[in-house]
Formats: C-alpha cells, sequence, structure tokens
C-alpha cells in the first residue's frame, strides 16, 4: 500500500511561503462578539499564533505575515526534508491549535494551507500582493460595517458595495468621517513577525557577574512601510538578511 501515498515523495526547495488561511472564521467572529470592522483582540491572537510558529513550533520560519485570518509562512530551509505533505499539514494543523489556545475557542478551529514556490527576487513581489490584498480587505470591511449601521443586512451591504472601486469607497467613509489612510497601520498593512536580535543582562555563574548579551527574539512590528516602495524593499532586505 506504500505506493499509494502518491505526494509522500516530494520534495520542495527553498525558499517557499505556506499561506494559511481561517476556514469558516466568519461564523466564529459572529459568536464571539469581536468589534467590527476591526478586533484588536483578534489581531493580538493571530499575532500569538505566529510567535508560537516562529519559537515553538520546530518548523523554524525565517519569518510571518498576517491579516485578517491569513498567515504567511517563509521558509529560507526546510523542514522534514522538504517534504510537500509534511510541511503542508504540520503546518495547518500547528496554526490550528494554536488558534483554538489564542481565541480561547469551545469549538475546533481549522485551516487551510498552500505552497507558494518562491525564487529570493520574488519574495517582495509576493508580500507587496498580499498587503494589497489587506488594504482591499480594509476598505471593504469599513464600508460593509457603515453600511450595515445604516440599517443594511450582510448580503444587502455587499451587493450595494459591488462595482465600486477604491477610490468610491474611500470618499464613502471620508464623508462618514473616516479617512481610511489613517487608521491604524496593522489594519491597512498588516502585522510582520521576525528575529531581531535584542541585547538583554545576563548573569555569568562563572564570575559571578552581571555581563550583556545579544539574543535572537521573535517581535511583531505592527508598524510596516508599503512592501512596493523603496522604504519597504530596505526593510525587506533587512528581514530576509
Amino acid at each position: 500500500m506504500k505506493e499509494r501515498e502518491i505526494f509522500s515523495t516530494i520534495a520542495l526547495v527553498p525558499p517557499l511561503m505556506v499561506r494559511v488561511d481561517g476556514r469558516a472564521f466568519h461564523g466564529l467572529t459572529r459568536k464571539s462578539g469581536l468589534e467590527k470592522p476591526y478586533d484588536s483582540g483578534f489581531q493580538d491572537a493571530f499575532c500569538e499564533i505566529c510567535l508560537r510558529l516562529m519559537s515553538s513550533s520546530g518548523l523554524e520560519p525565517l519569518f510571518c505575515y498576517t491579516f485578517s485570518d491569513e498567515i504567511s509562512i517563509y521558509f529560507d530551509t526546510l523542514p522534514f526534508g522538504g517534504r510537500l505533505e509534511k510541511i503542508d499539514s504540520v503546518c495547518a494543523s500547528y496554526a490550528a491549535s494554536a488558534a483554538t489556545l489564542a481565541l480561547h475557542s469551545e469549538e475546533p478551529l481549522s485551516f487551510d494551507s498552500r505552497v507558494i514556490l518562491l525564487t529570493p527576487d520574488k519574495v517582495g513581489e509576493y508580500l507587496t500582493w498580499r498587503q494589497k490584498e489587506a488594504w482591499r480587505n480594509h476598505i471593504n470591511a469599513y464600508c460593509q460595517h457603515a453600511l450595515i449601521e445604516d440599517g443594511m443586512t450582510s448580503s444587502q451591504a455587499a451587493k450595494a458595495l459591488k462595482g465600486l472601486n477604491s477610490r468610491d469607497m474611500h470618499e464613502m467613509m471620508f464623508r462618514r468621517g473616516v479617512n481610511l489612510a489613517k487608521t491604524p497601520a496593522w489594519q491597512r498593512r498588516g502585522t510582520l513577525i521576525s528575529r531581531r536580535t535584542v541585547k538583554k543582562e545576563g548573569y555569568n555563574p562563572v564570575t559571578g557577574e552581571t555581563v550583556e548579551c545579544e539574543r535572537r527574539v521573535a517581535f511583531a512590528d505592527r508598524d510596516l512601510p508599503l512592501f512596493s516602495t523603496p522604504e519597504g524593499e530596505a526593510y525587506l532586505s533587512s528581514v530576509l538578511d
């Protein structure tokens, strides 16, 4: 029967991205009474999921990028000998377990997962694409919430927004006193979790002295630049180094 495991021998080479997306999270957010259009506690939970992926999953990704209920996990070296099935399934299952803990869910949560093969020069292009999706998601979330507050149902609001371009939706919110270009950066541009070198005080048991040492710790950056700009390109270069 071993030969029927038709994908078990497929091995990948780095670099690559694994994107996991929350499955049926709309129901979860409704039942949990989360603040609309954005809930900072929900975003904090996804940062916690990313920090767990970075620090305690054993997967050792270089960084994670998250917005809404999706996480892009970047690998410059691969666990499990690069085996596709193991990477894909463990990323999704670990994220689901971490999400269940972080969101204090009484129901099991699940993620779907896909692998995106990259070359080093395409990493910025991929992240720019996802960051543009974060912006589109951000505009739509604010506009849909505004229309629902005006008395529309979710389906009516979605129908009213269909066909509107970004400028129209931006103007719609501006008339309501909300400048979408001034909302919190994590709502517009997502959050990137990477390892940074920090200086910490330590104790030398041999000499009994307090010493300063450097350690690599995972850090969530909620104030990202636009990845498509020179500033954003320089930022990503520093993360990838």
